[in-house]
């Protein structure tokens, strides 16, 4: 496959890691006015500008927007890789060109600036700006709104991160989901439900052929203040992408690379061989069966029935960057589940500052296994 063997030449290097602001992208958007069409569409609700690129001047609209949610941040590495993969002038130049005058993508790099600084997911009001989408009573709801109708576009993509809770029954994890958004409480396959869904099959090909069993579909429950459920029940073809893990790739670089493989499949960048068939249905749908790290046969605090321990890691921001500072978080029966990183106590006590109890909630800040049989957490509290 070309372009992801090609990936290395537009990997935007200037971007990385999880923390993504507008301040941030702001030097690559003053760079890339030389070559698209860069607007202020908006403010949020502390003033920060939203900013649109206009990409193209073809009759097929495609609007897209990435950190709706403030913390997901993937998705915006992988626009800018596609941006720089547009501006290249190389072996895939006609078909770039094809593609600039066939189409007019829409993109609103951060949705919410506000979010992003703070790196949470709701906006500066704690509002999910994702369940606004009926009252939109949020400055970036009404100003997404607003660029909706004004376009009125032949297609949407809704760019999320997910949590590395999710993998699959195979064990495999959950790099990359797909959701075609119903358009009503029966789930109904209306036509741009569907035309969602022949996009997605396209994308799950391609991205078969590098990270296979690792391609999943998110729940379809119908929620109409969703901005994606709303846009399909205005019979827009809506498609949610949600980046998710890659094993050691907290910083999701690896994933991003798939999101934008996705995207440029999406595009008409990638062909795929007929006899690959992926449908939208056969799509695995996500599990919550993951943890960040997973402690196994541990000797558990009541007695001798052994028992395991799983940390989830929550990220912290500091000082402009993400720290991952894992807590406990079940403790328990937990053979369906699988960790990230997983250890074998192999029988030994878990002990919390020299004490015999351990409880869900615990910081832990090293885990020590002692040759006289202890696995030691410390926990700074």
């Amino acid at each position: 496959m070309k372009i992801i063997e090609a990936y290395p030449s537009f990997f935007e290097s200037r971007l990385g890691g999880r923390y993504i602001t507008q301040e941030i992208i702001s030097p690559l958007l003053s760079e890339y006015k030389n070559d698209y069409k860069i607007s202020v569409i908006g403010s949020s609700e502390m003033g920060r500008n939203i900013e649109m690129i206009v990409v193209g001047n073809g009759p097929k609209k495609i609007l897209a927007w990435s950190q709706m949610h403030g913390n997901e941040s993937t998705t915006t590495k992988a626009i800018f890789d596609v941006l720089k993969f547009l501006r290249q002038k190389n072996v895939f130049q006609e078909a770039i060109s094809t593609f600039l005058n066939e189409h007019s993508l829409y993109i609103i790099p951060i949705l919410n600036p506000d979010g992003a600084v703070l790196y949470t997911r709701e906006n500066a009001n704690e509002i999910d700006l994702n369940r606004d989408a009926q009252q939109q009573s949020q400055a970036e709801s009404r100003v997404l709104a607003k660029v909706f109708k004004d376009i009125s576009p032949h297609l949407c993509l809704n760019l999320h991160d997910q949590r590395t809770i999710y993998g699959f029954e195979t064990g495999k994890v959950a790099t990359v989901s797909f959701l075609a958004p119903a358009a009503n409480e029966e789930r109904s396959i209306t036509p741009a439900r569907q035309a969602a869904m022949n996009c997605i099959e396209n994308m799950a090909r391609a991205l078969s052929c590098v990270i296979p069993g690792q391609i999943g579909r998110y729940d379809d429950s119908f929620n109409a203040n969703c901005v994606g459920d709303s846009f399909q029940m205005a019979n827009v073809p809506t498609i949610l992408f949600e980046a998710g893990h890659y094993p050691n790739d907290y910083q999701r670089e690896e994933t991003r690379k798939y999101i934008g493989l996705a995207m440029l499949t999406l595009f008409g960048f990638v062909t795929i061989s007929e006899e690959k068939t992926t449908t939208y249905q056969a799509l695995p749908e996500n599990k919550k069966n993951y943890y960040d790290v997973l402690i196994k046969n541990v000797k558990s605090n009541r007695g001798e029935k052994k028992v395991s321990i799983a940390l989830q890691y929550r990220e912290v921001l500091q000082e402009n960057s993400i720290l991952f500072v894992p807590y406990i978080e079940s403790i328990g029966d937990l053979d369906a589940f699988y960790g990230h990183k997983e250890i074998d106590a192999n029988g030994m006590q878990v002990l919390i500052n020299s004490q015999k109890k351990y409880e869900v909630g615990n910081k832990v800040s090293t885990i020590i296994s002692k040759k006289e049989n202890l696995v030691l957490f410390l926990n700074e509290n």
